[in-house]
């Protein structure tokens, strides 16, 4: 199957990547194209602005969380039907997980997608060493092809005349474009990175809008399609939720939280419920004040519920709800901020009192890929268990683990327990991607059926 598509990359984080990957995106549907956004690693919150700008949903590429084998198939599922894809890197070309060499960098993604890379330049305090430093990533590693750069925060027409002279002399890399610097374009941040779009809303829209028309008149979008038309096709099928598990029989009805509070979600996750036989329902802990009328199993994703900690504690009725369901036993998976949600307190409010936990804001990050091991049995497995995952946060939990933990796992400090397993609650920081561990959606919606309807 051949799609055109294009890796937007960066020697670093903070080069520009994701406002010019957006801008990109939005520039191209604006032409009428049919654009699949993407983003490689473990990011939530850039491709929620990538959907914004391309009309369909952003996905991850992450090779660490789903495996190399899967990256080609999982971009074939979510390009489905597109002109044109548009893939977002992660932090510098090269950087991928740590002490494991290339897997889950951005140029690790490229070579198993076969495509051509474009670097992103923060030229804001250089002129000539800019060929140099495009040389040296050109150069680096002869299977990634890095076949074009845009120049990113360009001051001048003679800035630009400067960049331009030095690449065409020294880097043997074709310039695709210069962006001027633009405040009108920028995403404002906080501490866990940019404000997620869904948070936005209309000022979000603006934003895309801004980033498209920067980029549009900034870039050679028609080398660009010339360029990413140039990539190879790809071997193998489409990634298929439906081969990867069985339905089960009964529909349950599985609630999947969502909203402000709640916007942490990879698509792959609803769609492998529902070919697991669930009925997937949203809702948002912020506005609904029950669950969907017969829940079965309810999940909960990451996101910012310290920031929306006063209303959620208000809608009583809905923690109720949660507490409830959770005292039947039905399956309850929930990743961060769910399993914030799901504890007596946060930052001294009360929450759902599903589990013996308090939590509360602090100023440490703790952040990193896990390979993690079930120590219990849960909705989402049997002990033993073996994901690979993703923690991100600046929450703590007191305690961290319950009597039955939900993952062991080692880091260079030493080994660790965290979570929480009770009843059929399964509550952990980790995120997951569960493409890439399959089976747990299989075994939540299996648990789920097995729940009397009330």
């Amino acid at each position: 199957m051949n799609i055109p598509r294009l890796v937007i990359a960066a020697p670093s984080s903070g080069s520009g990547k994701t406002t010019v990957a957006t801008g990109l995106i939005a520039a191209l549907a604006a032409r009428g194209l049919a654009v699949s956004p993407h983003k490689v690693g473990p990011d939530y919150i850039d491709p929620g602005y990538h959907a914004l700008a391309a009309g369909r949903p952003g996905r991850n590429l992450d090779s660490f969380m789903c495996g190399p084998e899967r990256i080609a198939p999982l971009f074939l599922h979510g390009a489905a039907g597109a002109d044109v894809a548009v893939v977002e890197g992660v932090m510098g070309l090269f950087d991928g997980a740590s002490g494991r060499g290339e897997l889950a960098s951005t140029a690790h993604v490229a070579k198993l997608l076969k495509a051509p890379v474009v670097l992103v330049v923060d030229a804001s305090s250089q002129s000539r060493s800019v060929a140099a430093l495009v040389h040296g990533f050109a150069s680096w590693d002869p299977q990634v092809r890095l076949a074009g750069v845009i120049l990113n925060r360009v001051a001048s027409d003679r800035h630009e005349q400067l960049l331009r002279e030095a690449l065409e002399e020294g880097s043997g890399v074709p310039v695709l474009g210069a962006v001027r610097r633009s405040a009108a374009v920028a995403t404002p941040s906080r501490h866990l990175g940019l404000i997620p779009a869904v948070e936005r809303s209309a000022q979000a829209l603006q934003a895309v809008r801004d980033m498209g028309e920067l980029v549009a008149s900034s870039v050679d979008l028609d080398a660009l399609l010339a360029l990413a038309r140039t990539a190879p096709p790809l071997d193998g099928a489409p990634w298929d939720p439906a081969a990867e598990v069985a339905a089960v029989a009964g529909a349950p009805r599985i609630a999947m939280a969502g909203g402000a509070a709640f916007s942490f979600s990879y698509a792959e996750n609803a769609e492998l419920l529902a070919a697991a036989g669930a009925e997937v329902v949203p809702f948002d802990p912020l506005h609904a004040d029950a669950l969907p009328e017969g829940t079965a199993g309810l999940v909960i994703g990451g996101g910012f519920p310290e920031l929306y900690v006063r209303e959620l504690s208000a809608n009583a009725g809905l923690r109720s709800a949660i507490a409830a369901l959770a005292g039947r036993g039905a399956p309850i998976a929930a990743e961060c901020a769910g399993l914030l949600y799901l504890g007596r307190e946060l930052d001294g409010l009360p929450m759902c009192g599903v589990l013996d936990t308090t939590a509360r804001m602090t100023e440490r990050l703790t952040l990193g890929y896990r390979e993690a091991v079930a120590l219990h049995d849960s909705p989402l497995g049997p002990a033993g268990t073996r994901v690979r995952g993703h923690e991100f946060h600046r929450t703590v939990c007191e305690p961290g683990a319950g009597e039955q933990p939900a993952w062991g796992w080692r880091l260079p400090t030493g080994s660790r327990t965290e979570g929480f397993t009770a009843g059929g609650v399964h509550a952990s920081y980790l995120h997951l991607h569960w493409a890439g561990s399959p089976q747990l959606a299989a075994s939540f919606v299996a648990a789920a059926a097995a729940i009397p309807l009330q």
